[in-house]
């Protein structure tokens, strides 16, 4: 991308020196963002959205992260020699390394609320969709239980891609969702309608949805080709069609 290109120094970097993420068949890279030239670009961007287009909200999904392998460019290993008079160590897994990252993280969303209040004339929903917690905290260092606690978000869309009823159940019951839940944040359920090889039947797909619903939550399907478009499986696009409708009137 030309952001890529016009700087370099905003990029995330491994240990190595490499920055590139292989990530759904495709290297992909992240932009730093304890950087303020990124920090000023991405609440710039979201601020022009909402002033210009007057939306009632913005979605931010789990890519807004800070892969665990990186962080090991020139500028992040300034700002954390800056601020704990270490460098970073070599293990990218050490706690304390891991928790000023996820620190960073956090204070780009608290930025972007304070910004986004600051336009006056209401602020607008912040819904994020992380992945489950455990994963999204040690991988993607995303503490998004303090987000939820703390108001930092509006909504949830809790991505719960477990294929088997069983997987997915469990995952229902994951202490920061049953927290966000009793702290009455708006919770919605994300469903792998069907993905590449991996499409549910339509009774999989009834039972994630009532157990869901069971729980208070409402469900967003991942994603429209996975229900009867290109990735709907051998029961065909037409009966699953039929199905979702019945579903969703019963």
């Amino acid at each position: 991308a030309a952001v890529v290109r016009q700087h370099p120094e905003w990029v995330l970097q491994k240990r190595d020196g490499s920055s590139a993420i292989e990530m759904h068949g495709r290297p992909m890279v992240f932009l730093n963002p304890a950087h303020p030239g990124v920090r000023q670009r991405f609440i710039g961007l979201i601020g022009e959205i909402v002033q210009r287009c007057g939306v009632d909200g913005i979605q931010l999904d789990d890519h807004f992260a800070w892969p665990v392998e990186l962080g090991y460019d020139p500028f992040s290993r300034a700002l954390y020699r800056q601020d704990t008079g270490r460098e970073p160590p070599d293990d990218h897994t050490d706690r304390a390394w891991m928790t000023w990252r996820r620190h960073q993280l956090t204070g780009l969303l608290r930025e972007l609320r304070e910004a986004l209040k600051a336009k006056g004339s209401g602020s607008p929903y912040v819904s994020l969709s992380p992945g489950p917690f455990r994963f999204a905290y040690n991988h993607w260092l995303q503490d998004w239980e303090l987000w939820a606690l703390g108001e930092l978000i509006d909504d949830l869309v809790v991505q719960n891609y477990a294929y088997s009823v069983k997987g997915f159940e469990k995952d229902l019951n994951q202490p920061a969702l049953v927290k966000a839940r009793s702290w009455g944040m708006p919770v919605e359920i994300g469903i792998l309608a069907g993905f590449g090889g991996r499409t549910p039947d339509m009774t999989t797909l009834a039972q994630k949805t009532q157990l869901a619903a069971s729980k208070g939550h409402g469900v967003i399907y991942f994603y429209w080709e996975g229900l009867w478009g290109l990735h709907a499986g051998a029961e065909g696009a037409a009966y699953r069609q039929a199905s979702f409708r019945q579903l969703h009137q019963s």
